[in-house]
């Protein structure tokens, strides 16, 4: 609808995770390059956490083309709570075996063992992506855990990423999963964007959709601190806000989205409430390293 109007050639601010959006920013840039180095020097277990809208989904799915082109054979698990046939007879499905012939735990223990072993042979590498960690019950983190007793003397035939909120960094932290701390080779977060990361996510995605060099005009410095402000950082209150101040700037033929313009979309998406309660698990968020080598 407004794409003209601003001579755009696409929508630059879809929420759903797009690699082509992909914006690289030094602490983006830099979790992407370590999860990576995780799979491809066979790490074992690698750790993704972010608050909700940091934008870790978009991480994986860029992760993932990084992964098929170096001829990685994953597994990508976006819906955990499953019982532990149903995760491994998932996991067997991804890797293009038959779960038809999957009928007990040993029967796919045992598909999955040969089909990472003649991967092994061959010097290929296998992986296992769970989004919403999070939700991960203690019973099937302890069968993924067991997972990387797949081996051989050299490295782990499976790597394993697991990503999730937050309250994931607890779980794991928790006395009962010891075990599966001991095992994670790299711990990575997302924060919120800073201010001048925020302008230049902004300006890019602009750039990306067509605007080239007239994106700093459409959302003038001031204006991208009002979102800074009401979103927190926020990738995915970004890109809703954004989008939601073009409409209506098109709908008032204003070339130029002012902070009243991002105030009244804020105001009308209750975005001032939302980020009020969220500030201080934001602040805890923006207090942890970004990539933690263990």
């Amino acid at each position: 609808m407004y794409k003209k109007f601003y001579g755009l050639t696409r929508n630059p601010f879809e929420v759903s995770p797009d690699p082509y959006f992909f914006c690289p920013t030094p602490h983006y840039t830099e979790a992407l390059a370590s999860l990576a180095y995780g799979v491809l020097r066979r790490k074992g277990f690698v750790v993704l956490t972010g608050e909700v809208g940091t934008g870790k989904t978009l991480l994986v799915r860029c992760l993932m083309e990084l992964l098929s082109a170096n001829k990685v054979a994953f597994a990508y698990m976006y819906n955990p709570i499953v019982s532990v046939l149903e995760f491994l007879t998932h996991l067997i499905n991804e890797f293009g075996l038959l779960p038809s012939q999957v009928r007990t735990k040993s029967d796919a223990l045992a598909r999955l063992n040969n089909y990472l072993m003649e991967r092994s042979r061959h010097d290929l590498t296998t992986a296992l992506i769970v989004d919403e960690a999070q939700l991960l019950s203690c019973e099937l983190l302890e069968e993924i855990r067991l997972l990387t007793n797949l081996e051989t003397t050299k490295h782990k035939l499976l790597q394993i990423v697991l990503v999730g909120q937050p309250e994931f960094e607890h779980k794991i932290d928790s006395h009962e999963l010891r075990q599966l701390k001991q095992r994670i080779g790299l711990r990575c977060s997302l924060k919120p964007l800073e201010l001048n990361e925020l302008k230049a996510y902004i300006h890019r995605r602009l750039q990306l959709a067509g605007a080239n060099s007239h994106s700093t005009t459409i959302f003038p410095d001031e204006t991208i601190a009002s979102i800074a402000n009401v979103s927190r950082g926020i990738p995915r209150l970004v890109n809703t806000l954004c989008e939601n101040c073009l409409l209506l700037g098109f709908g008032h033929n204003q070339k130029h989205i002012t902070p009243d313009i991002v105030q009244e979309v804020a105001g009308d998406l209750r975005l001032h409430k939302m980020t009020e309660d969220s500030m201080g698990t934001l602040e805890q968020t923006k207090s942890q390293s970004v990539v933690k080598p263990l």
